[in-house]
């Protein structure tokens, strides 16, 4: 008895050993998460609860004022700025998903057989790897009022005089969905392309059998087989789109040019954190920290909802 208790004791013990470790192989994302994002998180609401700004060489506070920023923030012009943000993001999503989904179905159909599948999917995601500003700059040139854009169109007759288009609401608005469409249609297309090839081709054939058309294979069996990956790709885009900086911020000059109507809500934020005002700089982040949670969170609720009491495929 005693040598079996002696054995059964040792067995724990080296049970208990080897658990330990699995502590220690996930220990570096802890850490990491807490240096690089739990404690900046939590400066930044302790941030937009002082008053904490430079004026001039001298340094007002920080002294605590509540939500005297949140009050001021909202007195400002930032609704105007959140809605500035979601056109912009509507702008570029809505082609860049119709585009992604109509590739994603060419490229994993084993119907239509397109060659060169490799050198498409190279080619369209090559955008993806260019740096936004380098883009941002690329468009700023070709667009300016002395341009290539305009000297095409000035030779060809479509227009008697230069288009500013840089100083016109919609063709700024218009430029900037573009090159987020462009730097992301090929990312999202992957995306798509692994949720669809993941759906058993036995189905299809099954439909096919069954007499479906095109159509009905589609919007019966590829889309809500696809609706995990098709929310993770639209609440991945939608906080890419409330972070939207660098491509307005190079291409209106920092201004969100004309007057403001391409200003979004990070490039807001970064104004005051280039005039040293930490306090609403804290404020503006929380509140767009709470702008991100909700809409992630609502549109993952209405549209999850039939998945989330799923247990090995039984509701």
């Amino acid at each position: 008895m005693n040598d079996t208790k002696k054995t059964e004791t040792k067995k724990k013990t080296k049970a208990f050993d080897y658990n330990r470790w699995g502590y220690f192989f996930i220990a570096p994302f802890f850490i990491v998460f807490t240096i690089f994002s739990l404690i900046p998180l939590i400066s930044t609401f302790a941030n937009s609860l002082f008053e904490n700004y430079r004026d001039g060489l001298q340094q007002i506070g920080p002294r605590f004022v509540g939500l005297a920023n949140f009050v001021a923030v909202f007195k400002s012009d930032i609704l105007r700025y959140i809605g500035n943000t979601f056109v912009i993001w509507m702008a570029g999503f809505i082609p860049q998903i119709v585009i992604s989904l109509l590739l994603s179905v060419w490229f994993t159909s084993s119907e239509l057989r397109i060659k060169a599948q490799q050198f498409f999917k190279t080619v369209i995601y090559m955008p993806n790897l260019i740096m936004a500003s380098a883009f941002a700059m690329l468009f700023f040139t070709i667009f300016s009022d002395n341009g290539p854009a305009n000297s095409i169109l000035l030779r060809l007759g479509f227009t008697d005089e230069a288009i500013r288009f840089l100083s016109s609401k919609n063709w700024t608005r218009g430029l900037v969905a573009t090159m987020n469409f462009l730097m992301w249609y090929g990312n999202t297309t992957i995306l798509l392309m692994a949720g669809i090839m993941g759906i058993d081709e036995s189905i299809y054939e099954a439909a096919k059998i069954d007499g479906a058309n095109p159509f009905q294979t589609f919007f019966k069996i590829t889309m809500p087989m696809l609706m995990p990956i098709f929310i993770y790709v639209l609440i991945t885009s939608l906080i890419g789109g409330i972070q939207m900086f660098d491509v307005p911020q190079i291409l209106t000059n920092g201004e969100g040019n004309p007057n403001r109507t391409s200003m979004t809500l990070i490039m807001y934020l970064n104004k005051h954190l280039a005039s040293k005002n930490y306090g609403m700089a804290g404020a503006v982040s929380v509140i767009t920290f709470f702008i991100t949670c909700v809409f992630s969170f609502s549109i993952y609720s209405m549209t999850m909802n039939k998945y989330k009491n799923m247990t090995g495929g039984r509701k």
